[in-house]
């Protein structure tokens, strides 16, 4: 599938130019995805926005609903507890036939309640009306109704409405005064009759006139409601008294103002409605045009698509730029190659950033200054060529001497039955052919062998008797390959590092396994051994260039930078020596059925079958 899919896109894109190809990728993995994102976003931000508005306002609702809910209960406690108290029940319930008694009874009412005002804001009168014939009343508190004008109403109308009503405790608007508002509680003897009722005047802004202001920043109303869904209180205060539901009232009736949900959300209505329920079948009700909710919408969508369109010109705009950029910097370099190509090495680009392109130019600098060096170092190799041939015969002359000279000394040697003499001359022609030989790098193990013991035999023949020569080696692994001319350099330097002719009862033990696939070879020397500093000098190839100012150690240094050469990280040298005392070399390489390649990755060589 992804493969399938960059063959796609590159056939597609193929025939564009780079300016084309950034453009397509910036319109497809960002202009688009942007534009569509973008518009996800705006629509959930607006119904965000539109849902944290509803829970704003109806938090605000639900706030103004319970002040008003503790407002209106703390004026029906007092009414209650006025016509609950159990001495003016009595008292007004009591057939009076002593004047004394009457006094009496109009002196405790105007004791006793004549401060009810100071109670609570707002009280602009309070009277008890009584149906007792034989109490008079006072003009103070007690009272009788009559055919009087109260509060713009008929006495006597008024009082027989509230003593018939279903409840006891009603509240009523005063036609043509939004400035007062009556609170009525009935006075029930405890045989269940009506004994009379308490007016209660209050003043409509010391009530509801605070909480029902200016509520929404003037974009709505409130409403305060009955429980036959009659306004009582609203901040509209002409709309007193009216119905809800009324035929006459259209803008309430079309607004959802009579809906029984908590909050009438109006899909194409002019009003949002929130409706909260107070005690007594009460409510308030919260009248928000949408006039204020689209211009807060707009508001917003304005403000998100003016910032996605900002940004998404600005990005054009940079990236024009950018491509504008890239794309001369590359034709300059184009044309500083056309002219390189052309013989002219002396040509530069003034580099003008540190990006990549800026490195491109400065490698392409480097190239051109040294292209014309190299150009001349072709040349001069050309006139190198003749005398490098003329030394390389030499080299091949210079073998074939150093055998001829030997056989003729062993033949010499022969002709006077010399038997250590041809020992010797038989152990430096086999240490020389494989020494002298640069045509190859990478030997059988077999032969590696029969090189270091050609060498072992000369200094056995040099230092007789004084050294102990052990073999430990793996039949298994002689025919697998190794570098040539590994081992020796190290058991060399057991004679001339480790001063073992001068050791008594001198050891050398010379191993040689194949183990899980890999040939480990270990040279052990019991001579003076290594001092631990150079030991990890050894180890951490800090040795390497000390050891060839001083002429000494050259031969392991070569050994681990062939091993690396050859076999990289799969290849071990390691160093492990006690001065005084022992000194032990260890080399661990994959085991190769097969010549190696330099620089090639070799495999772990399966095991020969021997038949």
């Amino acid at each position: 599938m992804r493969l399938w899919l960059e063959r796609t896109i590159i056939g597609f894109t193929q025939s564009m130019s780079l300016r084309g190809k950034i453009l397509s990728m910036y319109i497809v993995i960002l202009l688009i995805p942007t534009l569509i994102l973008g518009s996800c976003a705006i629509y959930l931000v607006i119904r965000s926005f539109h849902h944290s508005y509803l829970v704003t306002m109806n938090e605000a609702v639900r706030q103004t609903a319970r002040n008003v809910d503790f407002g209106k209960q703390s004026y029906e406690l007092l009414a209650v507890r006025k016509t609950t108290d159990g001495e003016l029940v009595a008292r007004l319930g009591r057939e009076y036939t002593d004047r004394a008694e009457i006094v009496d009874t109009v002196n405790y009412v105007d004791r006793t309640f004549l401060i009810t005002s100071k109670y609570l804001p707002g009280i602009a009168d309070f009277r008890i009306y009584h149906t007792n014939d034989t109490l008079v009343q006072d003009g103070q508190l007690l009272w009788r109704p009559e055919e009087r004008l109260l509060s713009g109403m008929n006495e006597s109308e008024w009082f027989e409405k509230v003593i018939h009503a279903p409840v006891a405790l009603s509240w009523s608007s005063i036609p043509g005064n939004s400035d007062q508002i009556i609170l009525s509680r009935k006075i029930i003897s405890p045989n269940g009759n009506v004994l009379g009722a308490v007016y209660i005047l209050l003043n409509y802004d010391a009530v509801f006139g605070e909480l029902l202001g200016e509520p929404f920043n003037e974009s709505g109303s409130l409403y305060i409601v009955d429980q036959n869904q009659q306004i009582l209180a609203a901040t509209e205060r002409e709309r007193i008294r009216r119905f809800m539901l009324s035929a006459g009232d259209t803008e309430l009736s079309g607004s959802g103002f009579g809906k029984a949900a908590d909050t009438y959300d109006p899909q194409g209505d002019n009003a949002l409605v929130i409706r909260k329920p107070l005690s007594s079948g009460w409510s308030v009700v919260a009248v928000i045009h949408t006039k204020f909710m689209d211009g807060q919408y707009w508001t917003v969508l304005v403000l998100v698509v003016g910032i996605t369109a900002f940004f998404l010109l600005l990005s054009i705009f940079l990236m024009l730029t950018i491509i504008k950029n890239i794309v001369l910097r590359i034709r300059k370099l184009g044309n500083r190659m056309s002219d390189l190509s052309r013989g002219d090495f002396e040509v530069m680009v003034r580099s003008s950033g540190h990006d990549e392109l800026g490195e491109l130019e400065n490698v392409f600098n480097s190239m051109s200054g040294q292209l014309g060096q190299l150009v001349e170092d072709i040349r001069k190799a050309g006139l190198m060529e003749r005398e490098q041939a003329f030394k390389a015969l030499q080299a091949q002359i210079n073998p074939h001497f150093i055998y001829n000279s030997l056989g003729l000394i062993r033949w010499r040697a022969l002709d006077m039955q010399d038997d250590e003499q041809i020992r010797i001359i038989d152990a430096l022609t086999i240490f020389y052919r494989l020494t002298l030989n640069n045509k190859i790098s990478v030997v059988p193990i077999r032969e590696e062998l029969e090189h270091v013991k050609a060498y072992m035999e000369i200094q056995q023949l040099r230092y007789p008797e004084r050294v102990n020569v052990q073999w430990e080696i793996d039949d298994e692994a002689l025919n697998y390959y190794t570098i040539k001319t590994i081992l020796q350099p190290i058991v060399e330097n057991c004679y001339l590092h480790g001063t073992i002719t001068r050791k008594k009862e001198a050891l050398i033990v010379i191993s040689v396994r194949y183990k899980e696939g890999n040939i480990i070879i270990s040279v052990y020397d019991n001579g003076k051994g290594i001092p631990p500093e150079t030991v990890r000098e050894m180890k951490e190839a800090s040795y390497v260039s000390k050891s060839k100012s001083k002429g000494n150690g050259f031969g392991t240094a070569n050994i681990k930078e062939r091993l690396g050469l050859y076999f990289g990280e799969k290849a071990m040298f390691n160093v492990e020596s006690e001065e005084g005392g022992w000194t032990l070399i260890t080399i661990k390489f994959p085991a190769c059925s097969e010549p190696m390649s330099l620089g090639r990755e070799v495999q772990h060589a399966e095991r020969i079958d021997r038949g």
